[in-house]
């Protein structure tokens, strides 16, 4: 059998097992160790209509099982090992102690005490308060459950609709997902192989967009609604500069952060891991200094490594099965097909983002990424015209070290969108998992009109690359 014929057979059974309600990492692992055996069970020249004696099928079958186990044990422990994978419990550790150290309190008050004034300026308040906790923490779930309990209150107090006031705290938890420190942009990193540091530069500024295209509509549909959400004044001057010390520690985790990615006076401090750990120290310290126990920095610890444990047990899964695919070559023979289509490269690349859109329904974004990357980066870079294309030769404008750069924000905010769609956005069952008053239909409902907030901005990002590439180009 043709190994394009294997694989495609053995990904259909790993959709269907992922479909059927298999987590994303048993499914693919089990999909990948069996295409791997099938894959030697085949070049070992078994045949359905061949005749072997039991002593020749026992041989096929344990030189296939042990090329296969083979694979499968020593692949995952190869990538997971790099140190650049420490990132991801050190930017979730971060979220966590930002928490106990009451940075999200105080984002929340600094910025209702500057932007509430605005129309629906509670809810625009939640959006930058997000963002700014994005910047210390790499988790939309951490993102969404924190400001349900912090944000929520606040906005029924002075007659928010409770559908809206969820869907502002879920739509914002998803900017975790591209501001950096983001454990996604890490991930995508991982899988196709591109530099960490210039991919989490590459995120401030669509995360910052992102931000201000969720205001943007928060205060469009104020204006237009005046039951939405009142202006919240009162405060003086002094007040609101009274309100900014609090909040100083995460914009020292964010300037770390830039020095040790990219130093715009000279080389960079670090790499971003020993940004990441001394980001994590500075909090830490702060947690302290605002009391923190040894059971809060206990819990810290534990949702910390539950967390990471998860994400890296999706890792494995799925790298087992990217290997397979490399055997099965499919990823090569996608890319001939999409470049072999007679369409516009930017119409193929829309129609892939769709494709995500409508996948994200079904299954977790870390698990969505890490299944289709494998074969969607290929085919995109094959669009630009190939990894060494010089922007002048290529399709979309770009090299294809920029062309990299760019799909991956748009992936990480395809996967932001999938974190509020129905019927698993995660961050829609955290919020209203936190509060008791709320149904999950309520949060979906509240969160409608942030799928216009996404499609504009990833309309935006698609139409103008320089968005997502002025701050890496930079660097480069």
């Amino acid at each position: 059998m043709e190994p394009i014929t294997i694989g495609l057979w053995v990904s259909a059974g790993m959709l269907a097992m992922v479909l059927l309600g298999m987590r994303v990492a048993f499914a693919a692992g089990l999909a990948g160790f069996i295409g791997i055996f099938w894959f030697f069970w085949d070049k070992f020249d078994y045949a359905a209509d061949k005749i072997i004696y039991w002593n020749e099928r026992r041989e096929v079958w344990d030189g296939a099982l042990g090329r296969a186990m083979q694979i499968a044990g020593s692949v995952p422990q190869s990538k997971v090992s790099a140190n650049v994978l420490s990132l991801i419990p050190v930017f979730i550790l971060i979220g966590y102690l930002a928490y106990h150290a009451k940075m999200t309190t105080a984002l929340f008050e600094a910025c209702k005490r500057w932007v509430g004034w605005v129309p629906g300026g509670l809810a625009v308040s939640t959006v930058f308060a997000t963002a700014g906790f994005a910047a210390v923490s790499g988790a939309s779930v951490a993102t969404a459950a924190v400001f349900a309990r912090i944000a929520i209150p606040e906005m029924l107090k002075v007659g928010y609709n409770k559908q809206f006031a969820a869907g502002v705290v879920a739509a914002g938890g998803t900017l975790a997902s591209l501001i950096p420190p983001s454990a996604i942009l890490v991930i995508y990193a991982i899988i196709v192989e591109q530099n960490v540091g210039t991919l989490l530069l590459a995120g401030f500024v669509p995360g910052a967009f992102s931000a201000i295209v969720y205001a943007g509509i928060i205060i469009g549909m104020a204006v237009v609604f005046k039951t939405v959400g009142p202006p919240v004044g009162g405060y003086s001057w002094k007040q609101r500069f009274e309100s900014l010390p609090p909040a100083l520690p995460i914009v020292a985790v964010v300037v770390i952060l830039i020095f040790f990615v990219y130093n715009p006076f000279g080389d960079a401090w670090g790499t971003p891991t020993e940004g990441g750990a001394i980001g994590a120290l500075i909090v830490f310290l702060m947690a302290m200094y605002k009391g923190m126990k040894w059971k809060q920095l206990k819990e810290a610890l534990l949702e910390t490594a539950k967390l990471t444990v998860m994400i890296f047990t999706i890792i494995w899964g799925v790298l087992i099965y990217v290997r397979f695919l490399g055997f099965a070559k499919l990823p090569d023979a996608f890319s001939d097909w999409i470049t072999s289509l007679d369409m516009s490269p930017m119409l193929i690349l829309i129609c892939i983002l769709l494709a995500y859109a409508v996948l994200g329904m079904f299954m977790d974004a870390i698990g969505m990424l890490l299944l289709t990357l494998p074969i969607t980066y290929p085919a995109v870079m094959a669009l630009n015209g190939g990894e060494s294309v010089l922007a002048a030769d290529s399709a979309f404008g770009m090299s294809g070290t920029m062309c990299g750069i760019w799909f991956g924000i748009l992936v990480v905010k395809m996967a932001e969108f999938c974190l509020i769609t129905p019927p698993i956005g995660l961050n829609c069952f955290v919020v209203a998992g936190v509060r008791d008053d709320l149904t999950v239909q309520d949060v979906f409902k509240g969160v409608t009109p942030f799928f216009i907030a996404d499609g504009i901005t990833i309309g935006l990002l698609v139409a103008f690359p320089a968005i997502v590439l002025w701050l890496p180009s930079l660097a480069t």
